[in-house]
């Protein structure tokens, strides 16, 4: 029995069944996204991008398998070599590439030992702009190595011409040093006692809280993605309406995270399992449409005053 305050969604499939049949399996190829769009596809995910229509995708969110070996629902992941994996990544690029507008932007997400092969392949079909790299506040140590507590994004644009919303990501953060200038504010705003300014976000992300099991969003999955991790790059490369397709889908993050921000979406997801606790979310959503860290449309700082407020309402 769960604590009456752990909300982590971890339905079977025997009690999700109803949501799994909400997702789609397509067996023929789409002319357009009208009988998609806002769908959770369930299936593998090269069967199903060779179904969807070339150019009709704005933004992609990609969350691979890393190269570590891991089970995730039926399936298990195997550890590869380098040039194996390097072959895995060059084959997933290839199924989704042809879906990306001309205008369009790419993440991929990865460890560091990923990145070194994802960075590199990625390069072969889109322009490389940046790596991001975010920081977990936890993760298991090492007996002989460093503990691992970053994760690398890659982002990435089919063209020259692509959306990049620098307004719409800046992050609030606290000044403690405040200075002014003929009495005024320089590069800074007080409202509420707090004294803060916006600032341009860099590629180092230190504000991000991992799921944990008191939160609404979480879910059994072993290497899910926060809201607000998610959140940054689909307001920062593309614009309402536009449409996001995430070909592994896991427990929904991208999906849910664009149907909140107003943008249309599609994930493609191989494990039934997983499509359930996706689903379970998106109904979620239509009630409560917050994403931790994010309001007011503007990011906090992790564990600042507004962050803790909304996370306590919500305990």
């Amino acid at each position: 029995m769960k604590a009456g305050r752990n909300k982590t969604i971890d339905l079977s499939i025997e009690e999700g069944r109803v949501y799994l049949e909400r997702t789609l399996a397509p067996t023929v190829p789409q002319k357009t996204l009208s009988g998609v769009l806002d769908k959770t596809l369930c299936g593998d995910m090269l069967t199903l991008s060779h179904l969807l229509p070339e150019q009709s995708v704005d933004l992609m969110i990609v969350d691979p398998p890393y190269n570590l070996s891991k089970t995730f629902g039926r399936t298990a992941f195997h550890k590869k070599k380098e040039e194996e994996y390097e072959t895995y990544t060059r084959t997933w690029l290839s199924a989704v590439a042809p879906l990306l507008k001309d205008t369009g932007s790419i993440y991929v997400c990865c460890d560091w030992e990923s990145s070194l092969v994802i960075g590199r392949v990625l390069g072969e079909f889109f322009c490389v702009r940046n790596r991001i790299t975010w920081q977990r506040e936890k993760g298991r140590g090492a007996k002989a190595n460093w503990k691992n507590g970053m994760e690398d994004i890659w982002f990435a644009t089919k063209g020259e011409e692509y959306t990049f919303h620098l307004d719409a990501v800046k992050v609030r953060r606290k000044v403690r040093a405040p200075y002014r200038e003929g009495g005024e504010p320089k590069d800074w705003q007080e409202s509420g006692g707090e004294k803060f300014r916006d600032t341009c976000p860099s590629n180092f992300w230190d504000d991000i809280t991992i799921p944990f099991w008191s939160m609404p969003e979480n879910t059994a999955h072993p290497t899910q993605k926060p809201e607000k991790l998610i959140a940054k790059l689909i307001l920062a490369s593309s614009s309402e309406g536009d449409v996001v397709l995430d070909p592994f889908l896991g427990s929904g993050t991208t999906s849910v995270v664009a149907k909140k921000l107003h943008r249309h979406y599609i994930g493609i997801e191989a494990e039934p399992q997983y499509c359930i606790w996706a689903e379970k979310r998106l109904e979620t959503a239509e009630e409560n449409p917050e994403i931790q860290g994010y309001s007011g449309g503007v990011f906090w700082e992790r564990n600042t005053q507004a962050e803790n407020k909304k996370l306590n309402d919500r305990k």
